[in-house]
Order: structure tokens, then C-alpha cells, then sequence
């Protein structure tokens, strides 16, 4: 199973600080994954992806984001160092493979892109392969030739594109748009699976965006399991205090940094809560962080029910290199038990002053602020 991260921030961030120089950086996870649900600790070097938009609007440049892939191991790769050191963005989808489905081949590599939008996936479309010849048959003559590759992520993002109306529209799509086709494409592919008979749980892990909003989903096709790790982080500043040891600032209630990731980054426990299985996160244009539980016939709204949570968060012990690079007398990486999940909330009749209209004005702060019995709720509320 792969390894992904997201950033969405009011400022850019130079990508070595999420990509390369974190000791648990997205580079690192690619050969020291520590949360992979085969617990075998493997390998992520089937590749590699990572995309970004411009930090300023350039009629000339457009809206697209751009993406460098590459067959190498993301460890090995020099240019991905040197692009890391000097590029900057408000926006970054990263990406480490560890191949399910498909050759190893740079049109295999997460992300992709279609327009302003960009969209990657952590797990597998269950028995893929006896549910594909439905998948294209649902697709528009445009959509359907867009696909270059062949693994079920990449066909999953053809879904998703196949619910859009205007998939290749120049404006920024609304934030409620992108939530409506990700969960229409989740529900589509759990039909086809159930259609062919497919027992296997799917996990789909999916994360959108149009380089404004961000739409991102943690979910198993299954009421007992747990789905593939995701964890969340927000403050002000996203800093380093020593090289190799980052940790989120949270000078204030303002969400300015939103980072999602299948695996912590930083070694403070405070940085980092769960999202709870079978959910949907939106961040909005104004960065504020929507939490919806997917409610379906795979819905569990006692988490109780589920496998036991994954270990959730990094701590570091003994001391290593200056450089935070990673080798046998660095420091070591350790995860603890941390059960805490982000609390979903009800919806909110009138938005909060300052937020934006069309959301529910619902942010992580308000997580952090929640009382401790919150946090580990076993009961999400539905929020649409």
C-alpha cells in the first residue's frame, strides 16, 4: 500500500520541508513505512509522484497543476531533491507507490492530473479486475480516453471525473461539488463491486483537489475494518526547531497550514489526531476543515465495533546526524498508541462571521477546544 500527503496552506511552503528534510518526511515513509496495515514495514518504491500549483494566478502558466513522476524509488532520486530545495507552493499532493494493481511505469504514478484538478489514492479497488469492463462502460468518450495508465486508481479518478459536469471547466470548482462526486464515486464503485460479487473490502483513500479546495476521503467497504491510516495536522506555522525534528505552531484558533498524511511527520503528539474511519475531509478555500462521516451500508457509528486502531503517532528517541538524514546511528522512529480522533460535528445553521458561506464553519480548533471525551467519540454525527 502506498503513502501519501497533502498540503494546503495561506502561504507556500518550500517542498523539502514536507518531501526531504523531516525526519519522517513522505521520502523516508517510502522505505520506512511504519503503519502499513500488513505491518511488514515494506518497501514504497514503486515510484513516485508529487504536484503543485503556482503561488500567483499566471494567465500564461494557467490553472493546471504540475506533477513530476518518476519509476525511481523517491530515496534515490536526485532531482527530486534538487526540485524539493527550490520550488515553494500553497498547494502539494505527494505521493510514494507501492504497486497493487498495474505496471511499474511513470503513467502509473500518483498524481494525476485533468484540468485544474489533481487526485491520488492510497489502497485498492477490491478484484479490480472483474468490475472493469463496468467501470468503462460508465464513462464518457473524453473521459474514458484520458486514462494513460493501468492501475484501479487511476480508473477510479475517470469515475470521479465522469461526476462532474463540466470536469475541465478553467473556474475553481465549489468545495461542495468536489464532496458530491467523491462520494458518488465511492457509492459507484461499491455497486459494481457488489454486482460482481466481491467480498474483499475496498480501500479507498482518495484525495482531489482544484488547487483552491481540497476533498479527501479515509474509507474501507467494510463495517469491521479498519481503513488505511490517515492522520491530520493544522496550526500557523509548520517549523523546524532542530534539523530532522519539525513540529506544527499553533499561535492561535487560525487554521493557515492544513497538512494530511497517511503518516505523521513530525515526533509531537499534539500535532497529529486520527480521522476516524469512513470519513470524508474538506478544506475549503479559506482553509476551514470540514468533517463528514460516510454514511452507508458500511457506516459504523461505534468505532468500537471496528479492528483496533493503528499506532498514531511518531516520538523519537536518542539523537543522530545533524543533516536529519536517516541511517543506522540516527535516530530512531518510534509510534505509540494514540486513540484521539477528530470529532465530526453538527451542522451549523448560520456560518461564523469571516467564514465562508457555504460551509459549515466547522475547524480543527474547534477539535482541539472539544472536551477530552470528544475526541475519542465513539459516535460521529452526520454533518451534511
Amino acid at each position: 500500500m502506498c503513502r501519501m500527503l497533502l498540503y494546503k496552506g495561506n502561504q507556500p511552503i518550500q517542498l523539502a520541508h514536507l518531501l526531504t528534510k523531516p525526519a519522517h518526511s513522505i521520502i523516508n515513509q517510502s522505505f520506512d513505512s511504519r503503519l502499513r496495515l500488513d505491518t511488514r514495514r515494506p518497501i514504497n518504491g514503486d515510484g513516485f509522484g508529487v504536484g503543485w500549483y503556482e503561488s500567483e494566478p499566471d494567465p500564461e502558466l494557467g490553472a493546471a497543476p504540475c506533477i513530476f513522476t518518476s519509476v525511481t524509488p523517491a530515496w534515490n532520486n536526485m532531482n527530486l531533491i534538487r526540485l524539493a530545495d527550490k520550488i515553494k507552493s500553497p498547494l502539494v499532493f505527494a505521493h510514494v507507490r507501492a504497486s497493487t494493481a498495474g505496471s511499474v511505469s511513470e503513467s502509473n504514478c500518483h498524481p494525476w492530473q485533468y484540468g485544474r484538478l489533481m487526485f491520488m489514492h492510497n489502497g485498492n479497488v477490491a478484484d479490480f479486475h472483474l468490475i472493469k469492463r463496468k467501470v468503462q462502460e460508465s464513462l464518457t468518450d473524453e473521459i474514458f480516453l484520458t486514462v494513460n495508465g493501468n492501475t484501479d486508481s487511476e480508473w477510479a479518478f475517470a469515475v470521479f471525473l465522469n461526476q462532474l459536469k463540466t470536469p475541465r471547466q478553467a473556474e475553481p470548482f465549489c468545495h461542495s461539488v468536489l464532496k458530491e462526486a467523491m462520494l458518488k464515486t465511492i457509492a459507484k464503485l461499491n455497486a459494481w463491486g457488489k454486482e460482481a460479487g466481491i467480498t474483499e473490502a475496498s480501500m479507498m483513500n482518495f484525495a482531489v483537489t482544484d488547487g483552491v479546495s481540497v476533498v479527501c476521503s479515509r474509507y474501507i467497504s467494510s463495517r469491521t475494518l479498519e481503513a488505511a491510516s490517515l492522520y491530520f495536522s493544522s496550526g500557523t506555522r509548520f517549523e523546524s526547531y532542530k534539523p530532522g525534528h519539525y513540529r506544527m505552531i499553533k499561535a492561535d484558533k487560525r487554521e493557515d497550514i492544513v497538512v494530511i498524511a497517511s503518516e505523521p511527520l513530525t515526533f509531537e503528539k499534539a500535532d497529529w489526531l486520527t480521522i476516524p474511519t469512513n470519513t470524508l475531509v474538506v478544506i475549503t478555500s479559506k482553509l476551514n476543515v470540514l468533517m463528514y462521516p460516510i454514511v452507508d451500508e458500511y457506516h459504523n457509528p461505534t468505532p468500537l465495533g471496528r479492528a483496533s486502531e493503528q499506532a498514531s503517532v511518531a516520538v523519537v528517541q536518542g539523537e543522530g546526524r545533524g543533516d536529519g538524514a536517516r541511517d543506522q546511528s540516527h535516530r530512531e522512529v518510534v509510534f505509540v498508541e494514540d486513540s484521539r480522533v477528530i470529532p465530526t460535528v453538527p451542522a451549523v445553521d448560520s456560518p461564523r462571521p469571516g467564514k465562508d458561506q457555504s460551509t459549515l464553519g466547522f475547524s480543527e480548533s474547534a477539535a482541539r477546544d472539544a472536551p477530552a471525551q470528544a475526541l475519542a467519540s465513539t459516535a460521529p454525527v452526520m454533518v451534511a
